[in-house]
């Protein structure tokens, strides 16, 4: 099968195409034939390794000293069943799922075996009836993201939040996961998404870029940050400064993201509801793969940015 290589740690000329044996699933999995990737900033810094070395060294340590041990990258996939596993029962061939690999990375490939239980290796779970293969790779990794951080922030009884990074593929989705539970959001991004962050629903919008500061006695009850502490500016910690006194600000890079498929499911539910939807900026084929690397490492992407294998 074609698969995508990353060779050694660098730019996204690292990445190359080749060839390697279709992967057979063993009794507890499931053989997905893979119609759509994406490109997340985890799998930019997994392929860079660019980051502080207070991460880099974990990051080598679980992937690989000089060069990923796992070669083929790729966190997140949708497709459709190939083959079961003699003990799977949750899933069938024929079924379309949509998923994140783990640490078992792998989607930039035309084939994907995973465990059909959750694992530090992946989840999966049944797509969305009503989206894309390219859409749901946006409603896995960024429902997730989503999902996760706002319930550790508890917003379901948050009345006011605010979303640092509300263009990106996180942000989208949680902007509209906020406003179902009732919430008055305040999206933070650059002047030239306002409409966008807009048009999912965001009631204000801040543009980091030319604010400092807030309004007079603007408070929050929880501030996600849905774009990673690596980024900040002053207008990022004007918002931290103004939690209410119960108040709590969530960061993506608090810990690991935690895969289990019933957000998944959650997140299917809610897409084939109208109440989620999903925002793709660009679609690649895997042949465009470095093109695409390029891209989202500038760090200027709308939403999600989905890879085409087949």
């Amino acid at each position: 099968m074609k698969a995508v290589l990353c060779i050694k740690y660098g730019a996204p000329e690292v990445l190359k195409m080749g060839k390697v044996k279709k992967p057979f699933p063993k009794a507890n999995e499931v053989c997905i034939k893979i119609f759509a990737s994406a490109v997340t900033n985890s799998d930019i810094f997994v392929r860079s390794s660019e980051m502080p070395l207070k991460y880099k060294i974990p990051m080598r340590l679980a992937m690989g000293i000089t060069k990923p041990r796992r070669p083929i990258l790729g966190l997140v996939l949708a497709g459709e069943i190939a083959e079961t596993g003699s003990n799977v029962k949750n899933f069938k061939v024929g079924d379309k799922v949509f998923g994140i690999t783990g640490f078992g990375m792998g989607s930039y490939a035309e084939y994907k075996c995973l465990k059909a239980d959750d694992s530090t290796f992946g989840c999966l779970a049944l797509m969305p009836s009503n989206a894309s293969f390219e859409e749901a790779t946006m409603l896995a990794y960024g429902g997730l993201l989503a999902l996760q951080y706002l319930e550790t922030g508890d917003y379901q009884n948050k009345k006011q939040i605010a979303i640092y990074g509300a263009s990106g593929t996180s942000g989208i989705l949680a902007i509209q996961l906020a406003k179902q539970a009732g919430a008055h959001v305040t999206a933070i991004c650059s002047g030239k998404n306002h409409e966008l962050v807009k048009s999912f629903g965001a009631d204000e919008v801040l543009d980091y870029t030319k604010q400092d500061r807030l309004p007079a006695g603007k408070k929050f009850d929880l501030f996600m940050d849905a774009v990673g502490k690596m980024r900040t500016s002053a207008l990022r910690k004007a918002c931290e400064n103004a939690l209410t006194p119960k108040g709590k600000k969530v960061s993506i890079d608090d810990g690991d993201l935690k895969l289990v498929s019933s957000r998944l499911n959650k997140i299917k539910e809610l897409t084939e509801s109208g109440l989620l939807k999903p925002f793709l900026d660009k679609i690649y084929s895997l042949e465009d793969i470095v093109e695409a690397h390029r891209y989202v490492q500038q760090g200027h992407k709308r939403g999600g940015v989905a890879v085409r294998i087949v």
